[in-house]
């Protein structure tokens, strides 16, 4: 028969036996994932950017520059900016462009009234999308340029050949 830790005592102290199993929660020195949230009532005019990730659920108008992070546009969300960023994923009305770098994700309850430019994009049944939209290779940009310093090279190894 098995008996809880609690009712075990150790002989010689007289006090519980400790527990090998009990849980000992270890605190962590990072912080949990950053991110901003522009709130259901919030009305921003302007300019926004930052290295955060951006949960927007009021009304932004202006330009928004989040190079590095995901911009997500809730239900209640409502934005007349342009958007660049590394992800986007809109559940609420977006009119104007977005520009990706990785991936923008249009949900059912989405709509997006402007240009898309990205590397990957996903569009459930439901969404809305008036624009137009550019899929571009991941590695476009670079991939140009090395294949220019590799040329080169394959010449110079075929001339001392």
């Amino acid at each position: 028969m098995l008996q809880s830790s609690e009712n075990s005592f150790n002989p010689k102290a007289g006090t519980p036996a400790p527990n090998p199993n009990a849980y000992n929660p270890v605190k962590t020195v990072t912080a949990p994932v950053d991110q901003a949230t522009i709130g259901r009532t919030l009305v921003i005019k302007g300019e926004i950017s930052g290295s955060e990730a951006l949960y927007i659920d009021g009304r932004v108008e202006g330009k928004i520059t989040m190079p590095e992070s995901r911009v997500t546009i809730g239900r209640n969300g409502k934005v007349d900016a342009s958007i660049l960023a590394r992800e986007v994923v809109v559940m609420g009305k977006v009119n104007g462009n977005i520009e990706c770098s990785d991936r923008v994700d249009v949900r059912a309850e989405g709509s997006v009234s402007g240009d898309i430019s990205t590397v990957r994009i996903s569009v459930e049944d439901g969404a809305a999308l008036k624009g137009g939209i550019q899929v571009r290779s991941e590695g476009k940009q670079n991939g140009q340029n090395q294949a220019k310093q590799e040329q080169p090279k394959a010449m110079a190894a075929t001339a001392s050949a």
